[in-house]
């Protein structure tokens, strides 16, 4: 009879105190995060100018579980400021807000730059040529990213290569394979 009375003070005295700790208040499935995303660029001699037009900004976090109110590969839009980039005009540490937008917090794989059709470059002399993106306006540009996201704010700023992305093909014209760096 004591023993089961000493089981029972020692289990009252412990259940509440495992029932408390072991409410967490912290439920990370529920955090969200402002995410930045901004542009620079390296500079590059032969050129004035490389216009690149960009629509859509969208990122795709680890878990795949984003599928509500988004396509089903789990990419989400950011709003972003649609128009023509001159990418040059972003060098030397400056750079300019694509967009934000509110993702859950957690692990950041890819951002994906879907282009449109009014890519250009301007040459030394003046003269414009049409710039030239495999699949950017279908498929997109991807960049790897690979990283964690945090806190209320958390930034990316995608520092595009343009003396290493851009190639003269001659008769062909312009043709952008981006070499993008994640800082």
């Amino acid at each position: 009879m004591k023993r089961n009375q000493l089981i029972l003070a020692v289990a009252g005295f412990f259940l509440p105190s495992i029932v408390f700790l072991s409410c967490d208040k912290d439920d990370s499935g529920n955090q969200t995060t402002e995410l930045r995303v901004n542009l620079t660029d390296a500079p590059i001699d032969e050129l004035d100018s490389v216009y690149v037009d960009i629509k859509e900004v969208n990122v795709k976090l680890g878990d795949d579980t984003l599928t509500s109110g988004n396509d089903e590969s789990g990419w989400v839009n950011i709003d972003i400021n649609k128009g023509i980039y001159d990418l040059l005009s972003y060098q030397n540490g400056v750079d300019t807000l694509l967009g934000t937008g509110i993702i859950p917090t957690g692990y950041l794989k890819e951002i994906r730059l879907v282009l449109g059709s009014n890519n250009y470059v301007i040459d030394t002399f003046g003269v414009s040529h049409p710039l030239t993106i495999p699949s950017g306006g279908s498929s997109g540009l991807k960049i790897k990213i690979n990283k964690p996201v945090y806190g209320p704010v958390d930034s990316v700023l995608l520092d595009f290569d343009a003396a290493l992305s851009i190639k003269n093909e001659g008769a062909s014209g312009y043709k952008l394979r981006p070499v993008i760096k994640l800082k």
